[in-house]
């Protein structure tokens, strides 16, 4: 599902979560960790790339703490600026390691993927445009993805 004027990238699983959404690859990643099926390599790779996502990218919850909501902001999903490359190239080890588990990953792109909700230079948090008054209806529900969870 490639955009060829993407303005966003942003990468999840292929599996809905129980709540309905797609979770990003930091959740699963975290998910794994948390679980304790992450081998004693794949941990300190994981820890490391979430301490530098923790040190290089805002978290925008604590920014504007109602932004993953979600009764304010259902659905709200974070996804990178195309611009932001140094932070998009970090996640191929996060995608192998979930690879490595057997969790599917898909990278979408999209010029619009719905109603930006918080800014900063790396990335935006929207509400997809299937929710409820968020925009023009029909369009997927992604779901929420966020770089600073430990």
């Amino acid at each position: 599902m490639g955009d060829t004027d993407a303005l966003y990238v942003r990468f999840q699983g292929t599996v809905r979560s129980p709540r309905g959404h797609f979770p990003g690859v930091f959740a699963l990643a975290n998910g794994l960790a948390r679980a304790g099926e992450l081998s004693d390599e794949e941990h300190r790779f994981w820890r490391a790339g979430n301490d530098w996502y923790n040190v290089n990218v805002a978290d925008p919850s604590t920014i504007d703490p109602s932004v993953y909501d979600p009764e304010a902001n259902p659905g709200a999903v974070a996804w990178f600026k195309a611009t932001s490359l140094d932070l998009i190239g970090r996640v191929d080890g996060y995608l192998t390691i979930l690879a490595a588990h057997g969790v599917a990953c898909e990278r979408v792109e999209s010029s619009n993927p719905g109603k930006i909700i918080y800014e900063d230079p790396d990335q935006v948090v929207v509400t997809p445009w299937g929710n409820a008054g968020a925009g023009p209806p029909g369009c997927a529900d992604t779901g929420h993805w966020s770089p600073v969870q430990k």
